[in-house]
């Protein structure tokens, strides 16, 4: 009798052990990267995510009705969906107009880690003072932080994009005035002279090569803007979903990326360096000083951060989901805004794939 007794025990020991030690879902999916070089890129299915395949076309179509040329969903990296419009395709280049202000953003943590400029040293301290029209004590209030964070204090009188000195005119000390200004291109002034290389140069070999992406810098008026497939702007993208990282190798100080993406001045809240950030109390938009409560985008995720430019570029980024969207093409609604009611109702159709 006591041998039966052992030998259920046995048993219920084995069985015990094997429900505690099996799992009872499937293991968190790792993150993918795509290789450097070459076409190949992982996929994931719509139905492999439990997604509705049912809102896929309202999405399409709601995306080709408002002048899009090209969208992408990747989730862990993973293409999820890729389409292309009017002729657009996986080799054509587009401008990421000011959503590539966080391409200048991340630069810039990239040559502080590396010891070339100090983000609270002021900007005269790398391309001399009187690049601006300020009076010296006015000027040398403004570091590189104010310009990353939009709180020079500077406006452009001709609203022209100008960024020469006789453009640069005093509005408020900086750090009490929060207005969205192409002043950051000073920035790149700022590593030129820092680094002693081009722009371009450093750009290319501290990013855009580390991660594969394709495309160049050119100048428009007086814009410094960025062209690339649609799939180089989701490689950036990736990077920024994984805090700097791309596979095992450590792009960006994950400590910059944290102060990058989260409030950076007490005026708007959804204001990092360069970035936009979605839920949080209050945000102020590009063309007004007002200040607007809630959410910038009420129906995407909270912890939304965003690259968003004019003609509606756009890259989101939402951690909680693992996901990166990318959306190139014309204005949505025949405005030049880089922020409007497209992205509400887009974020609409993109939650219906998977709530």
């Amino acid at each position: 009798m006591s041998k039966i007794i052992n030998s259920l025990f046995i048993v219920f020991l084995f069985v015990s052990c094997s429900s505690e030690t099996s799992p009872t879902t499937t293991p968190t999916e790792t993150n993918y990267f795509p290789p450097i070089t070459g076409t190949t890129w992982e996929t994931k299915s719509i139905s492999s995510l439990d997604w509705k395949q049912t809102a896929v076309q309202p999405l399409l179509d709601y995306l080709e009705l408002k002048n899009t040329k090209s969208f992408m969903i990747l989730i862990n990296g993973r293409i999820v969906m890729e389409n292309y419009f009017n002729g657009h395709s996986t080799t054509t280049n587009w401008y990421w107009a000011s959503a590539g202000k966080t391409l200048t953003a991340t630069i810039t943590g990239i040559a502080e880690q590396e010891g070339f400029i100090n983000l609270n040293n002021k900007v005269s301290d790398y391309i001399g003072t009187g690049w601006t029209s300020l009076p010296l004590a006015k000027e040398n209030l403004i570091t590189n932080k104010h310009l990353l964070t939009m709180t020079s204090g500077l406006e452009d009188l001709d609203n022209d994009d100008c960024v020469t000195p006789d453009c640069l005119t005093y509005k408020a000390d900086a750090g009490t005035r929060w207005a969205y200004h192409n002043v950051y291109l000073k920035l790149q002034d700022v590593i030129t002279k820092a680094t002693n290389q081009t722009w371009n140069n450093y750009f290319n070999t501290k990013l855009r090569d580390k991660i594969g992406m394709n495309g160049t810098w050119v100048t428009i008026g007086n814009n410094s803007v960025y062209m690339s497939t649609s799939r180089s702007m989701a490689r950036f993208g990736l990077l920024m979903l994984n805090k700097g990282k791309w596979d095992n190798n450590s792009i960006l100080n994950e400590n910059y990326f944290a102060a990058a993406t989260t409030t950076s001045q007490n005026i708007n809240q959804a204001y990092g360096y360069l970035w936009w950030l979605n839920g949080k109390s209050s945000y102020h938009l590009p063309q007004s000083q007002l200040q607007f409560p809630g959410s910038i985008i009420p129906t995407a995720p909270n912890d939304l951060f965003m690259a968003l430019g004019k003609n509606d570029q756009k890259i989101y980024v939402v951690p909680s989901k693992k996901m990166v969207v990318i959306r190139m093409g014309d204005t949505a609604d025949n405005t030049n805004l880089a922020l409007s009611d497209f992205d509400k109702i887009l974020w609409q159709k993109i939650s219906a794939l998977y709530q």
